[in-house]
């Protein structure tokens, strides 16, 4: 259904000139608002002054509070209106932003403001094309590097929210469609030097292009967009094999790529490839025994990338993807099963819910979105109905499976409601299927949740009639009237789930009974029809349900017991209300009139003439009654108001009963009832206004709490419904079905979605008589209230505790009545001495008066100020008495105070329920196809009334009065009193009351601060408990201990810690404690460094002009004078002077510390604040360097451990700036470049290591140009290579302690005391948790520091210590030389060659004796400390180090085990050092060929652990050279060569050798022990590697096959485990197209039995990992089909075996398929003649039989089994004519029979569940035969 346009666009233009300009998008619900037409005004009003005082605030310079202010009053605005002011503004506005946010010096909470506020002015992409606006992508990368790859943060020199990626990354992507043309060259240029395979930069390289990259450009642009990387990339990821972690960046690029630009990119090549690898990433069980490499669950790819990807490959000439994607579905149909779970079953779920959708997304955006700017889909790769039908066919089994998911049928339901959208008659009959069965069961109820859950969202799709599925609506009446008996008291799932179906599908269908239309008209089809006659059932329907619901509330009364405690009621029963009466209400609401009466009465007498308690039945019964009454109020009220009346009077008019404490339960039940059902429209109340008013005054005194509890809510619950504006019917149609079927009939509205621009909303708006009446009752009945309540403060009139109650709740629900009539309170504003310039005007956005539309006339009085009076006098009595009284009273009271600030007619927690509820139920009814808010008219009723709400509720930032000021101070009183009910209460009021004032937590801390002083004596320690606790805030508000603002925490941090002090104080309650911890860890969760430099650049000033003198609206206030502007710099110029506070905070802090009397908590404490206070634009105070120098050797060491990381973070501040030269590369290498080709070219040959031309000398140290990056160099260089300048441009290493700051002599001092050293080494060395403790690299980046800023002067002190730790073999102080040593070698970066020259003289020796005394314990630490050492460094800088590890790593000297960890320690080195050292790698080769055939298996690993890093460098990288680092190819080579003698062996190969022998053993036990390394070697590159399978390890394969065992079990010895783990790594391998028919040939070549068998199981698994690259492949399916085939014949049993089983998988995933020729091959086998068998001799054992034809009668057995067992769910077909053929073979001899009998089993346990759907394949005749085989012989025949 198309709605009309036309009305919509006539709007805009009236809109227009009401507005004087054209807004981009507003919210169009505000149009449907009762005072739709006064809002133009009102947003012109505040858009002007946004637009005023914004600019103002920029031009005079006031980031704060100004430009923040005004931008929380935007994002609010839009929140309100939408976006809605002129395209003109809407660019400025994002300029400005633009420039704020990419600020440098900006204050991170700050700037998280700003990109918020920007990503959601961008959000709406198709508002603002690229001729509208252009935006660089330089200043967000540089954010982006600057924030995300901070190099101060791990010092902890900046503190970042954890929110911040989150918003950065957002904030690109909103950015992206805005850059300009030329960014994605200026990208590829910046950032494809970083592309190094190896290193870390190449994840960061990749993760900028999926951010970055633009994909929108329009088609005459794409030379210049994403042809300029497309093919690099895709070949890039094409030739990785192993799921690096930045390949899911990759693939997240594709999708966009293919989903942003569907028809210009021909995807074809790469199908097969990319389906391979979606079902690769599901990581699904294959196979007998699997070994999963734990990196493909970890980067596994994102389903929601995979879904975009596979939605946008759909469709087009070729139809490829579709034939992959059915593919992909029939492999995987198995694993949805209910019988199957695992962690793989999330990512199948999310792959099934999240596809249709994106389907669905894609088609609204081709054929029903609105054309924008964006590029549409070209015609030729739009998808055609058949695409659609292809589509949701492949996924229909699936999903049908999956409705019974052990995850839940949420997922199933949510393809469901997408895919009927699509394909209604496909979807839906099979739903029917499983649904009606179903409702008949009584065993299952899971059964009926799942359907029921599923029928509920194809709801709309059934019940539209539409020329698809034109039957669907036949289906309702009876869905409806079978789903009557899940209405059942004893299952509450099962209840809700059934409420949920009957209210969704009667909400789609009015009840009207039509079949009166079937005599009057005759144009009726068929189907009309048979609806009209089923219409009659309607009334029935309606009554059945409302027998069911009694049956069920008298099921549900509350038994006596439970009555007379007071109970609340249970979540289950809550529930179960609010389903019946909503279901209920849905009903009555859908109902024609004549059945409306009907039900009425039923209702009414149920109601009356029974009496229920007022708790559970009762709630449910006056639930009830008030949808009917709200239904239609005249007949209900008629019915309901004079009977309840009178019987409360005539029980009221004994006199008594006012006094009693239990009062009558008919009494009860009446009142309960009558405040129910007056909840209905206000002008339908007025008549019955004096008999309600009556009754209030006969029933608000009475004594039982319950009584006045009732009468308080009728006071409250007429109040309402005269006072407030709300929608009165939310029928499907408008104007209701009271329509005769002559000339509409109401079937043709089922399932019709409202109009949006003719809802025709029936709004409730308050006329003059209501709002007297109102005021009236609150004088009758508030003011008396009011008054004994004074007089009570007054002490004149005695009141007791229960009268103080209910005089509250009187007022309290007098209050939430009328609330929305009583203005604000007044006051004079409260000035706060940081209200500026541009704040002078602070208007607040919230009291714009058209909100109040029945604003009152001021003569009468304003109750809401009466009432804060009497409160606060109140309060201020109980808080003086103290009583008990207090803690019943208090919370009461707060509740008032809470209503009086805020309440406005509606509640933040009610509407945010409703707000989620709504979108709850928008989401299960909508449809995202056509878009365009088609929901139901009663849907979109809400969500104007919603709009109305949150209009009510917008009130951050308002004036902060002094009538407020008054009750915050109240609060704080009654929140540091003594009771803690009290406290809690009122903190809370108090937290939300802070949120909304503007600048009113300034004005409370200082008060706060009071409770927590030294010097008073008067504090209790409740209010020193409660102080702390305002302090600490709830989990969601505001922390005043961390109040972003200098002033703020300069109070604060001191006066916490100071507190420690204070008398009140008592640390031995543990509970003080705890909040203290409380205290300090939230601070350090939520401080993000505050700012220092508030500058505003002129690039923002001039924008800021721009939307100063912008018109339509004209801006409020103008551009600023003079004066102002320069009274605005200083002011700038004064707020950056906050180092000052900052400064002064730090002394007070340490101040704190040095005082003797803190206990150490709060020393600690406070050292901790100290620590968040480091920074790096301002280096700390002198006093806080020598505080933390002297902290390195604290007792504690909690404080040693801050000291170690804060030193770390001030070396860095001390650190001197190198100069930097501009240099270029080709210079060096005297060569031209070749841009595109990276890799091992001649021009980065100076780059590696060399050992011929190895700087030795002080001049070629100098002329030496270092690179340290390992990067640089690898693919492109960068455009600028900066390198450090020559050594005498460099600031002046090693300085006299005369010519250091005075920072750097407190460290100088400390660090050269041979004292203070020596203590601080034992502390280093000092173990803390037994086998915990790792390598520090806080201590690491300490070193680093030192022996940077001092260079070699601070070494002497240490020389003599690090040699006694070295030879010290603890494991403690091994670690601890270890970070010193680390730290040594990155901080001589800087020395000169004469100073590195004797460092390395002396640390060679060192470093021999530390490997040589190396434990089992420590050799992880030497292995981070040489990898940390050599990380970023250029290899020649550190020759002499590489070179004394190279000497014999392998010697045998200490043991294996010192072998082993030499070698870790080598390869931790050369790791880092990646391509730039082939020559070592070489060398290292060479070195470790000979020594393979190692006897110890420590060695053995390690050795293959370090092939895998020699070997990780030669990858077959696109447009890579070949590397000149060693090639796997010759090295397997030469191991092949040397394995000769196993592969030529016969029979099984044992591992005849015992460890440790040592005797020179012939080649072949020699080549055993060569495979055992090899084996290591295989294992640990097939994770690691990026490649993987190449063609050379392919020719192991027979070897494996020969040793890996069959059966499972642990006992084999290592060679064959490896073997096997091996072997099933391999499989798992991606292969290449051209790597098919190798693999394929090695498999044919085994000769052992065992061999085969592996074949068959390495097959298995292979097969599925590639799946659609083999099934892309028709020569390599004929060979695998030939290959099992051909050993199903094998003479080995097992073998056979085997090969069936592979058959059946192979026919499960649809790789092979069950087609004519095989089942007859099969056949003809299996009924080869066997001779009869003869008489035998009981003692012959001898079997006569020739065998070859007992093998092929059993092959042929096998295959038909194989293919009974391959469709585990569902009868085929073909299989019934199979069964009965294989039962023929029951009786031949063994191994046949045994396999006969096992296949029977297992059929008969996988088809159990489903037998009655089965059975209907076979014919009667099968039946008999099989249910003969099946059932067990009965024993007693």
């Amino acid at each position: 259904i198309y709605f009309s346009r036309s009305a919509g666009s006539d709007d805009k233009t009236k809109a227009s000139e009401a507005l004087g300009f054209v807004p981009q998008k507003d919210i169009v619900y505000n149009k449907l608002l009762p005072y739709a037409e006064k809002l133009d005004a009102e947003s012109n009003e505040i858009l002007a002054q946004i637009k005023g005082n914004l600019g103002r605030a920029v031009q005079i310079r006031e980031l704060w509070p100004g430009v923040l202010f005004w931008t929380r009053k935007l994002s609010t605005y839009i929140r309100l209106y939408g976006r809605k002011f002129s395209k003109e503004d809407h660019v400025l506005f994002i300029k400005l932003l633009f420039e704020l946010v990419t600020l440098p010096k900006l204050e991170i909470t700050i700037m998280q403001g700003f990109a918020r506020l920007l990503i959601s002015l961008l959000k709406k992409k198709e508002l603002l094309s690229r001729d509208d606006l252009e935006l660089p992508w330089r200043p967000l990368y540089e954010l982006q590097d600057r924030i995300l790859y901070s190099k101060t943060e791990h010092l902890g020199l900046n503190w970042f929210p954890s929110s911040m990626e989150g918003v950065l990354k957002a904030l690109v992507k909103n950015c992206r469609p805005y850059f300009p043309e030329s960014a994605t060259q200026e990208m590829l240029d910046e950032w494809r030097p970083l592309l190094c395979p190896f290193d870390a930069t190449m994840q960061r390289a990749i993760g900028y292009f999926e951010l970055f990259l633009p994909t929108t450009l329009p088609p005459h642009l794409h030379l210049k967009g994403f042809r300029l990387w497309f093919d690099d990339l895709i070949s890039l990821w094409v030739s990785v094999q192993n799921l690096p972690g930045w390949e899911m960046h990759l693939v997240s690029l594709f999708a966009r790529l293919a989903n942003d630009n569907i028809g210009y990119i021909d995807w074809d090549p790469y199908i097969p490839k990319i389906f391979t690898r979606i079902l690769r990433s599901l990581n699904l069980p294959v196979g007998s025994n699997q070994t999963l490499v734990s990196r493909y669950q970890t980067n596994a790819y994102d389903i929601t990338y995979v879904v975009t990807w596979v939605t946008a490959l759909l469709g087009g000439p070729s139809k490829k993807a579709q034939t992959q994607l059915t593919g992909l579905f029939n492999s995987i149909t198995s694993f949805y099963h209910p019988s199957n779970h695992g962690r793989w079953l999330m990512k199948l779920m999310k792959l099934l819910q999240r596809l249709p959708a994106c389907v669905v997304r894609r088609l609204h955006r081709e054929r029903y979105r609105k054309a924008t700017w964006l590029e549409p889909v070209p015609e030729s790769h739009r998808l055609s109905e058949q695409d659609i039908t292809e589509f949701v066919a492949s996924m229909k089994q699936p999903v049908i499976l999956a409705m019974f998911s052990k995850t839940g049928s949420l997922d199933a339901a949510q393809a469901l409601q997408n895919l009927a959208l699509l394909r209604p008659e496909l979807v839906i009959p099979p739903v029917l299927e499983r649904t009606y069965p179903a409702l008949e069961t009584l065993t299952e109820p899971h059964q009926l949740t799942a359907t029921l859950s599923c029928m509920i969202a194809v709801a709309r799709s059934l019940v539209a009639e539409g020329q698809r599925f034109p039957e669907g609506p036949t289906h309702m009446l009876p869905l409806l009237m079978r789903a009557l008996p899940g209405v059942d008291p004893n299952d509450f799932s099962k209840c809700m789930i059934t409420f949920q179906f009957i209210a969704t599908f009667t909400t789609l269908v009015p009840l009207v009974d039509c079949s009166s239309a079937l005599t009057e008209r005759n144009d009726l089809t068929q189907v009309e029809k048979e609806l009209c006659s089923a219409s009659a059932e309607f009334e029935d329907f309606v009554l059945q349900f409302m027998d069911r619901c009694f049956a069920l509330i008298e099921n549900s009364t509350l038994e006596q017991t439970r009555e007379e405690m007071e109970t609340e009621k249970t979540h289950v029963e809550s529930l179960m209300e609010l389903g019946l009466s909503s279901t209920f209400s849905t009903i009555l609401t859908q109902c024609s009139m004549k059945i409306f009466l009907v039900a009425l009465q039923k209702v009414f007498i149920f109601a009356t003439t029974n009496i229920f308690e007022t708790r559970v039945a009762g709630r449910m019964v006056a639930d009830m009654c008030r949808a009917a009454a709200k239904c239609h109020p005249e007949e209900s009220l008629r019915l309901f108001v004079p009977h309840c009346c009178n019987t409360v009077m005539q029980i009221t008019a004994n006199e008594e009963v006012l006094n009693e404490e239990e009062l009558d339960k008919e009494l009860l039940w009446n009142m309960q009832l009558l405040s129910e059902v007056i909840r209905v429209d206000g002008d339908k109340l007025l008549p019955y206004s004096n008999q309600l008013v009556h009754i209030l005054h006969l029933t608000l005194h009475l004594k039982c709490k319950q009584g006045y509890g009732l009468a308080c809510d009728l006071l409250h619950n007429t109040l309402r419904s005269m006072a407030l504006i709300y929608p009165t019917e939310y029928c499907s149609m408008p104007g209701g079905f009271l329509q005769t079927s002559h000339k509409h009939l109401p079937i043709k509205d089922w399932g019709r979605p409202g109009d949006l621009w003719n809802l025709a909303i029936q709004w409730h708006v308050p006329s003059e008589e209501e709002k007297a009446f109102v005021f009236s009752t609150l004088d009758q009945l508030l003011q008396p209230e009011l008054e004994r309540m004074q007089r009570h403060v007054r002490a004149e009139q005695e009141m007791s505790r229960d009268d103080v109650l209910r005089s509250l709740s009187i007022v309290h629900h007098c209050l939430l009545g009328a609330g929305s009539f009583l203005p604000p309170l007044h006051g004079e504003v409260v000035f706060h001495t940081l209200l500026t310039l541009s704040l002078s005007l602070s208007l607040s956005l919230s009291l714009f008066l058209t909100l109040y539309v029945s604003f009152p006339d001021l003569s009468k009085q304003n109750y809401r100020e009466a009432i804060c009076t009497v409160i606060r006098q109140l309060l201020r009595k109980m808080i003086l008495l103290n009583s008990m009284v207090f803690i019943t009273e208090g919370p009461f009271s707060l509740q008032i105070i809470n209503d009086l600030l805020h309440f406005r007619g509606s509640q933040k927690h009610e509407f945010d329920s409703r707000w989620k509820s709504f979108s709850l139920v928008k989401k299960s009814m909508e449809n995202k196809l056509y878009g365009s808010k088609q929901h139901i008219r009663a849907l979109l009723i809400e969500r104007v009334m919603l709009q109305h709400e949150l209009r009510n509720l917008t009130v951050e930032g308002c004036e902060y009065h002094n009538v407020h000021q008054d009750l915050i101070k109240d609060l704080l009183l009654l929140s540091t009193s003594t009771y803690s009910q009290v406290r809690s209460k009122a903190q809370s009021v108090l937290f939300s009351a802070l949120g909304v004032y503007t600048f009113c937590c300034r004005d409370i801390l200082p008060r706060v601060l009071e409770f927590l002083d030294t010097s008073r004596t008067d504090i209790t320690p409740h209010q020193f408990k409660g102080a702390l606790y305002c302090m600490l805030g709830n989990h969601v508000g505001l922390c005043l201990a961390n109040l972003q603002y200098w002033e703020c925490i300069g109070q604060t941090w001191p006066a916490i810690v100071r507190s420690c002090l204070s008398p009140a104080m008592s640390l031995e309650k543990p509970s003080v404690g705890r909040l203290f911890d409380e205290l300090a860890d939230k601070v350090h969760r939520q401080y993000e460094t505050i700012g220092f430099d508030f500058s505003i650049p002129q690039s923002c000033l001039d924008v800021a002009m721009k939307i100063l003198n912008s018109a339509k609206p004209e801006p409020s206030v103008g551009v600023a004078n003079e004066e102002e502007e320069l009274e605005g710099i200083r002011r700038q110029q004064e707020k950056n002077r906050d180092s000052v506070r900052y400064e002064k905070l730090v002394e007070d802090l340490l101040d704190c510390i040095s005082d003797r009397n803190i206990p150490w908590k709060f020393e600690h404490i406070a050292i901790g604040f100290l620590s968040l206070m480091l920074r790096d634009d301002h280096i700390v105070p002198t006093r806080a360097v020598r505080f933390f120098v002297k902290s390195l050797n604290h007792d504690s060491i909690l404080v040693r451990k801050v000291a170690i990381s804060a030193l770390g973070g001030i070396l860095k501040q001390l650190k001197r700036p190198h100069e930097k030269v501009l240099v270029n590369p080709y210079d060096i290498s005297e060569l031209k470049a070749d841009p595109l080709v990276s890799g091992d070219r001649p021009e980065n040959q100076w780059l590696r290591y060399d050992s011929t031309r190895l700087p030795r000398s002080q001049q070629d140290w100098d002329k030496c140009c270092f690179i340290e990056k390992t990067h640089w160099g690898y693919s492109t260089w960068p455009r600028k290579l900066m390198l450090y300048a020559p050594p005498e441009e460099q600031p002046k290493q090693g300085k006299t302690r005369e010519e250091m700051t005075g920072r750097e002599q407190i460290i100088y001092d400390h660090f050269t005391d041979p004292i203070f050293i020596n203590q601080l080494l034992q502390y280093l060395s000092l173990e803390e948790r037994k086998g915990k403790d790792k390598f520090s690299s806080c201590r690491f980046y300490l070193f680093k520091g030192l022996f940077r800023n001092f260079g070699d002067a601070l070494l002497p002190g240490l020389k003599a210590h690090m040699e006694r730790l070295v030879a010290d073999t603890h494991e403690s102080r091994q670690r601890c030389v270890a970070e010193i040593i680390s730290g040594l070698i990155r901080g001589s970066k800087h020395w000169s060659y004469s100073k590195v020259e004797t460092l390395w003289a002396w640390l060679c020796p060192l470093l021999r004796t530390a490997l040589f005394n190396i434990t089992i314990e420590t050799y992880a630490d030497w292995g981070t400390c040489i990898a940390m050492a050599c990380e970023s460094r250029d290899p020649r800088k550190l020759h002499w180090l590489f070179e004394m590890l190279m000497e014999s790593p392998v010697n045998g000297e200490g043991g294996s085990f010192v072998d082993a960890c030499h070698l870790y320690v080598l390869q931790g080195g050369l790791a880092q050092q990646e391509w730039r050292v082939p020559e070592l790698l070489h060398r290292l080769l060479q070195y470790l060929e000979p020594k393979l055939t190692q006897v110890y298996k420590n060695v053995r690993e390690r050795i293959g652990s370090v092939l895998t890093y020699i070997f990780i460098i030669d990858t077959k990288l696109p447009r890579t050279q070949p590397t000149t680092s060693p090639r796997v190819a010759d090295f397997t080579a030469r191991m092949l060569a040397r394995l000769r003698p196993l592969r030529e062996a016969e029979g099984e190969i044992q591992n005849h050798v015992l460890d440790g022998c040592t005797e020179e053993q012939d080649e072949r036990t020699q080549a055993i022990k060569l495979l055992k390394t090899v084996l290591k070697w295989l294992m640990t590159s097939a994770g690691r590697s990026f490649s993987s399978a190449l063609s050379e390890q392919l020719q192991l394969l027979p070897l494996l096959f020969k040793i890996a065992p069959v059966e499972n079990d642990d006992s084999y010895d290592e060679m064959k485990r490896d073997a096997k783990t091996c072997l099933s790594l391999m499989a798992q391998g991606l292969l290449c197209p051209d790597q098919i028919p190798q693999v394929l040939s090695t498999l044919r070549e085994s000769s052992s039995w065992h061999g085969r068998f592996t074949v068959l199981t390495y097959l298995q698994i292979m097969v599925f990992y590639n799946l659609f690259l083999f099934l892309s492949d028709t020569k390599a399916i004929r060979d695998i089909r030939e290959l099992v085939l051909e050993l199903l014949e094998d003479e080995q049993l097992e073998v056979r075996e085997m090969a069936a089983t592979t058959l059946s998988g192979f026919l499960q995933c649809n790789f092979l398929s069950m087609d004519k020729h095989m089942q007859a091959h099969f056949e003809a086998l299996s009924k080869i003649r066997l001779p009869t068998r003869r008489k035998r001799e009981l003692d012959s054992v001898v079997d006569t039989i020739p065998s070859a034809d007992l093998v092929r009668r059993h092959a042929g057995v096998l295959g038909l089994s194989a293919c009974v067992l391959s469709s585990p769910y569902d009868v085929p077909t073909w299989m019934p004519q199979i069964l009965i053929e294989l039962s023929a073979h029951l009786n031949d001899s063994q191994p046949i029979e045994m396999t006969v009998k096992k296949t029977l089993s297992d059929f008969r346990r996988t088809h159990h569940d489903n037998w009655q759907q089965h059975k209907q394949q076979f014919t009667d005749d099968q039946l008999l035969v099989l249910t003969d085989l099946l059932v067990s012989p009965c024993y007693y025949a």
